[in-house]
C-alpha cells in the first residue's frame, strides 16, 4: 500500500524534490544557531572580538532571512503539491467509480462513498505534504544534533540519546491502537454522511409525513456513534501525546543534570553547556515532528486504505476480444438465459425470447417477475449467470460496453435530472450535439413550447434533480434526451406509470414517435399503453406465462385478460 501511495508523488516530483531540498537547508540553518551561539560565548565575548561578533550576528540574521524564504516555499508549494496529489487521487477514484458495476452501488450507500471521495482524501493530502517533510527534517536534525553534540562531549551525548529507543518503543506500541481508533472514526463519519445525504434527499417525504423528529433522532444516533468513536480516538491520542511529551520533557532534566555535573567537574565549559541545552531544545523539535507525523500517518493512511478499498473493487470486466460494433440494427435474442442477484433465487430461469428488429415488445405482470431485470440485462448492467444474450447475432460479451450502450436508449419511471439547466440535461443524450439538434429533440418530445414560455428558456435552472419541474415535464426532458441520442434500441421501463392520466396521454404521443423504427422493450403497468405492441409477454413467478398480441391474449381469457379486465372493469 505504501508503494501505491508513493506512486502519486511521480507527477509532482519536481515540487517534491525542491521541497525536500528546502527542508534540508532549513534543518542546516537550525543546526548552525547553537554552534554560532557557542562560539560567541566561548570566544568572541570573552576575547572581546567585536568584529567577529558583529559579523556572525549579521550572518545569523542572513541565515534567518534565508530560512524565512525556504519556509515560505515549503508552506505554500508543499501544500500545493498535496492538493495536486489529492486531485489526482480524486480523479482516479471517480473514474474508477464510473467503471464499477450496478451491484457495487446496490450494496454501498451514496453518502459513504462521498465521504471516502471527499473527507478521506483531505487527510491524505496533509500526509502527502507534511509526512516526508517532517520525516526528512527530523532525520537531519537528529543526525546533525548527534554529530555536533559528539564533537562537544561524547559521553553526555550518549546518555541523552539513550532515551531514543524508549521513545520509539512507546510510539510503536501506541501506533496500532491509533490505527484502529482512526479507522472506526472513518467508518462512523461515512455513516453520518450517508444518513445526511438520505435525509436531505428525502426532505419532502419527511415533511409530508411530519417525521422531522424521527429524522433528527435517526441522524443523532449516527452522530452519537461518531462522537463515541472520536472520543475513543482522542483518548488514544491523549495517551500517546502525554507519554511522548513526558519523555521529551524528561530529556531536558537529563540534559540539565548531566550538563551541570560535567560543568562542575570541568569536563565542559559554559559555552558547551549552553550549546548542549540549545541543541536539546532543538532535539525535542524533530521528536515532536515525528510524533505529529505518527498522528498524520495514522489519519492519512487510514483514509488511503479506504481509498484503496474502492480502487481494488473489480470494475465491469471487458473481454480482451471485445470489439466496437458501431450502429446495431436491434434484433435481440435471449437464449436459455438464467439470472439471479447475489444470494437470491433465480429471477429469470432458462429464458428464451426473440425480439425482431424494429418491433415493440411489452412486458407485463406482477412486481418481482423479472421485467425490469430483463431490461437491465440488455445494456449489460448485470452479468447473466448462464445462457447467451445476443444482439444482431453477436453475444453482448463480445461487444465493448461503450459501443453496446451507445445503441440503447432508456426512459425510466424515476427520471433523474442533473443539477443545471434544461439545455444541459437534454444535451446529456449526446454531448457533441449542436444547439439546433437539442431544440429539435425538445420539439419531438413536445417540451419545446413549454421551455420557450420560461423566462430563461433553455437556460432555465431546474434545481437539484429537477425539483422545479413537474413529473410530466421531467419525463419529457428525459424523452428529449433519448431523441437526441437516437439509438436503434429503446427501453421504456414503466415510463408513464407515475403520471396522471392527462399527462400520460401527452407523454404517450412523444413515446410513440420515439418508438418508430426502433426495437422497443416496454415494461408497462397500465395496459392501455401497450395495446398496439407487436407482442405482449406476461411474466409470473414461474417465468413467461403467456405471449402474443393484445387480441390474441384477450381470446385466451387467461392471466392477461384478468389483468386487463381488473384495470378497466369500470
Amino acid at each position: 500500500m505504501i508503494k501505491r501511495f508513493i506512486s502519486y508523488y511521480k507527477p509532482v516530483k519536481g515540487i517534491f524534490i525542491t521541497d525536500l531540498i528546502c527542508a534540508f537547508l532549513v534543518a542546516l540553518c537550525d543546526l548552525m544557531y547553537p554552534t554560532i551561539t557557542r562560539n560567541i560565548i566561548n570566544d568572541y565575548v570573552p576575547n572581546q572580538n567585536f568584529r567577529l561578533l558583529v559579523a556572525w550576528l549579521i550572518a545569523l540574521g542572513a541565515i534567518y532571512l534565508i530560512k524565512a524564504g525556504l519556509n515560505y516555499y515549503i508552506t505554500y508549494y508543499g501544500h500545493v503539491m498535496g492538493v495536486k496529489m489529492q486531485i489526482n487521487m480524486r480523479r482516479d477514484i471517480f473514474t474508477h467509480l464510473q467503471k464499477l458495476p450496478f451491484s457495487y452501488f446496490d450494496e454501498n450507500k451514496t453518502g459513504t462513498i462521498m465521504s471516502r471521495v471527499i473527507n478521506d482524501l483531505m487527510e491524505i493530502s496533509e500526509l502527502a505534504h507534511h509526512g516526508p517533510e517532517d520525516l526528512f527534517i527530523s532525520f537531519i536534525m537528529l543526525i546533525g544534533s548527534f554529530i555536533i553534540l559528539c564533537t562537544i562531549n561524547i559521553p553526555l551525548t550518549l546518555i541523552i540519546f539513550a532515551f531514543i529507543p524508549l521513545l520509539i518503543w512507546f510510539s510503536m506500541k501506541q501506533r496500532i491502537r491509533m490505527s484502529d481508533a482512526f479507522m472506526e472514526t472513518r467508518v462512523t463519519v461515512g455513516e453520518v454522511n450517508a444518513n445526511l445525504e438520505n435525509s436531505i434527499s428525502g426532505i419532502r417525504v419527511s415533511k409530508a409525513f411530519n417525521n422531522n423528529i424521527y429524522e433528527v433522532e435517526k441522524f443523532q444516533e449516527g452522530n452519537n456513534a461518531f462522537g463515541k468513536a472520536r472520543k475513543k480516538a482522542y483518548k488514544v491520542m491523549a495517551d500517546f501525546f502525554t507519554g511522548t511529551n513526558f519523555i521529551i520533557d524528561f530529556l531536558t532534566i537529563v540534559a540539565l543534570s548531566g550538563g551541570g555535573i560535567f560543568y562542575f567537574k570541568g569536563i565542559i565549559n559554559f559555552g558547551d553547556f549552553t550549546a548542549f541545552l540549545l541543541y536539546i531544545g532543538m532535539f525535542s523539535s524533530p521528536i515532536k515532528r515525528l510524533i505529529s507525523f505518527i498522528e498524520q500517518y495514522q489519519s492519512g493512511m487510514t483514509g488511503f486504505k479506504r481509498f484503496v478499498e474502492i480502487m481494488d473493487e473489480k470494475p465491469e470486466d471487458e473481454d480482451s476480444k471485445a470489439r466496437e460494433v458501431g450502429v446495431l440494427e436491434g434484433e435481440i435474442k435471449f437464449d436459455n438465459v438464467s439470472f439471479s442477484y447475489e444470494d437470491n433465487k433465480n429471477i429469470l430461469t432458462n429464458l428464451d425470447l426473440n425480439i425482431p428488429m424494429g418491433k415493440t415488445v411489452a412486458l407485463v405482470g406482477p412486481s418481482g417477475g423479472g421485467k425490469t431485470t430483463l431490461c437491465h440485462l440488455i445494456p449489460r448492467f448485470y452479468e447473466i449467470n448462464s445462457g447467451e444474450l445476443l444482439i444482431d447475432g453477436i453475444n453482448i460479451k463480445d461487444m465493448t460496453r461503450a459501443s453496446l450502450r451507445n445503441n440503447i436508449g432508456i426512459v425510466q419511471q424515476e427520471v433523474f435530472l442533473f443539477t443545471g439547466t434544461i439545455y444541459d440535461n437534454i444535451l446529456y443524450g449526446n454531448v457533441e450535439a449542436t444547439e439546433k439538434e437539442v431544440i429539435e429533440a425538445a420539439k419531438k418530445a413536445n417540451i419545446h413550447d413549454f421551455i420557450m414560455s420560461l423566462e430563461n428558456g433553455y437556460n432555465t435552472y431546474i434545481g437539484e434533480r429537477g425539483v422545479k419541474l413537474s413529473g410530466g415535464q421531467k419525463q419529457r426532458i428525459s424523452i428529449a434526451r433519448v431523441f437526441l441520442k437516437n439509438p436503434p434500441i429503446l427501453i421504456l421501463d414503466e415510463a408513464t406509470s407515475a403520471l396522471d392520466n392527462a399527462t400520460e396521454l401527452l407523454i404517450q404521443e412523444s413515446l410513440e414517435d420515439l418508438c418508430k423504427g426502433r426495437t422497443t422493450v416496454v415494461v408497462a403497468h397500465r395496459l392501455s399503453t401497450i395495446k398496439n405492441a407487436d407482442e405482449i409477454i406476461v411474466f409470473g413467478n414461474e417465468g413467461i406465462l403467456e405471449r402474443g398480441t393484445h387480441e390474441k391474449l384477450m381470446e385466451l381469457n387467461g392471466v392477461y385478460t384478468g389483468l386487463y379486465n381488473s384495470q378497466f372493469r369500470n
